[in-house]
């Protein structure tokens, strides 16, 4: 027989189980339709194993400059094994954590492939799950009276670079890799791509970076881009830029050689390994929106600013709509969802809000406009910018690259855009997260006092330098 729910969820990702907590806690009967693991790409295959493998890089970085901190140290060698023991056994123990608060919530965790029917003997309107199990199980049908997709995304491939998972991998094989490549190309310097090279190359791999664009990560402020691509070179990463990888070039024989169009001329590259990173796509694709009147552009579902689709009864988030993608994004996406579900009439989330976090090294982390869009939607802007290098608590950490930059309406005072790259900056952007939402100005925020020695005075400088009113600098 089939079973009721008030909400039934297509993913276990991020997105999907907060909402499915959400709405536990808003008295919900809910289930969660999940083809492999709970807690989707963000736990298993994105946010946290690479940042397992992130950390220990960075550690293997500082172990080799103790020196520099009056620490003498003996050889220091790499052991990826253990580097990988390390990021499962970070990952199991969060899978557990997800796993003991679906039984908190009692929420019913299904492990197969759901599918939406259209009208059936089980329902009048499309939304009626079908679940099909791997084992040749028959299949369970589930009737909710809401349906949530929160089916995520999938790496991108360039057309014609087929992906063999050994010698052209995406990140996914990558986090599989049991051994360190001696080099690697690298095609796409967007934020996954910059955060892979800054690993590999402070793992000793030399790494090469092939970006269509004229500079890289293309979504982030050009002087944080610059100042990111700048340290990044200072580690030893190659970065070819206007290049068009030709993918009827490739050769693997022991390794893999491409050629790429650079400003009109061919050049060859070659390397052990390659790591395509140009993007990810909506997970759409054969979960049963074409027996809906749910509306598909470009690959994402569109739905309303709570998350409904043209079904009223169908919600989607996360990935799967486009945007943002980010798990932080995809839980709040599925917050407001449940909640407009339940009446409870959310504010519709202000995507200018949301901080954005690069976990290379250096870091880099934003919230709110770059200084080219402000100026492209009219705003006349005034800037305040301070350098790590006049905050002594980075001197004392060993990192003093980078800087703050704070953008700012001449006109009203208001915050436009916060921009930071240097140590822990993707700690201290919540500050500046806050501060958006609190439609502070920078005077308010030079008006908080920071406690000395922190890492965190670089806001309060920069805060003052809007105004010309910066202290140390």
């Amino acid at each position: 027989m089939a079973k009721e729910f008030d909400l039934v969820i297509l993913g276990g990702g991020t997105g999907g189980y907060v909402a499915a907590i959400r709405a536990s806690q808003l008295g919900m009967s809910v289930a969660i339709v999940e083809k492999a693991e709970l807690g989707g790409t963000c736990l298993h295959r994105g946010c946290i194993p690479s940042k397992a493998l992130l950390r220990s890089a960075e550690v293997y970085k500082q172990t080799k400059s103790a020196n520099e901190f009056g620490i003498e140290t003996k050889a220091t060698a790499v052991n990826f094994s253990k580097v990988q023991e390390r990021k499962h056994s970070i990952i199991t123990k969060l899978h557990q954590g997800v796993q003991g608060l679906m039984k908190k919530g009692k929420i019913e965790i299904y492990h197969g492939f759901g599918r939406i029917l259209g009208p059936s003997i089980f329902s009048p309107m499309p939304g009626t799950i079908s679940i099909e199990y791997s084992n040749g199980e028959e299949n369970t049908m589930l009737i909710p009276k809401n349906v949530l997709i929160a089916t995520g995304s999938s790496p991108k491939t360039l057309p014609g670079l087929e992906i063999d998972h050994e010698y052209i991998m995406t990140s996914d094989d990558a986090l599989k890799m049991t051994a360190l490549p001696e080099s690697i190309i690298i095609v796409g310097g967007g934020v996954i791509g910059i955060e892979w090279a800054s690993m590999l190359a402070d793992f000793d791999v030399d790494v090469t970076v092939i970006e269509y664009l004229d500079h890289i990560l293309p979504t982030e402020d050009l002087e944080v881009a610059k100042e990111v691509e700048k340290l990044l070179k200072k580690k030893g990463i190659s970065f070819v830029k206007n290049a068009k990888v030709l993918a009827d070039t490739i050769e693997k024989e022991n390794g893999i050689s491409v050629e790429a169009e650079v400003d009109g001329e061919n050049q060859q590259f070659a390397a052990d390994k390659m790591l395509v990173s140009v993007g990810r796509k909506p997970n759409t694709t054969n979960i049963g929106i074409e027996n809906t009147d749910i509306i598909v552009e470009n690959g994402s579902i569109q739905t309303n600013s709570y998350y409904q689709t043209k079904e009223s009864h169908i919600y989607a988030i996360g990935d799967v709509i486009g945007g943002m993608q980010l798990a932080h994004v995809a839980s709040h996406e599925g917050i407001t969802a449940v909640e407009h579900m339940a009446d409870k009439n959310p504010t519709p989330i202000d995507y200018n809000h949301v901080p954005s976090c690069i976990y290379s090294s250096p870091e880099a982390a934003s919230v709110g406009l770059t200084e080219k869009q402000a100026i492209d939607q009219g705003y006349d802007v005034k800037i305040g910018k301070f350098p790590f290098q006049a905050v002594g608590k980075a001197l004392v950490y060993g990192e003093a690259d980078g800087f703050v930059k704070i953008i700012a309406d001449k006109q009203t005072d208001d915050l436009l855009g916060i921009h930071m790259v240097g140590p822990h900056v993707t700690d201290m952007i919540s500050e500046a997260g806050l501060a958006k939402v609190l439609d502070a100005t920078p005077w308010e925020i030079a008006d908080s006092i920071h406690p000395h020695p922190t890492l965190s005075e670089v806001i309060g400088e920069a805060a003052l330098a809007v105004d010309g009113k910066q202290i140390h600098g």
